[in-house]
């Protein structure tokens, strides 16, 4: 099913995005979309570190690098919010 369609991101800075597979972009959000669901909000920290452990074996790339590319994409679509003044910062799923 392997596709070379991409996907250039988005940045909530107004920032240049970066172009990735939509593959891998769509594996990752769904990845996000389902812990932040599960627990309702988490540090960023906590969701890297996860998503190495869980991606890692099965995912061609860096996984933490995707995490924050896509992390950053959904804040700018306003799909996950990063909860103000949480340190480390905290990030949920928007209603």
């Amino acid at each position: 099913m392997s596709t070379n369609e991409k996907i250039l991101t988005l940045h909530p800075a107004g920032k240049n995005g970066v172009n990735i597979s939509k593959e891998k972009y769509d594996l990752i959000k769904e990845y996000i979309c389902l812990q932040l669901k599960a627990v309702n909000e988490m540090t960023y920290q906590d969701l890297s570190a996860k998503a190495i452990v869980d991606l890692s074996s099965t995912f061609e790339g860096k996984v933490g690098w995707y995490v924050v590319s896509v992390k950053l994409d959904l804040e700018a679509r306003n799909i996950i919010d990063r909860i103000p003044k949480t340190s480390p910062h905290k990030i949920r799923l928007v209603n």
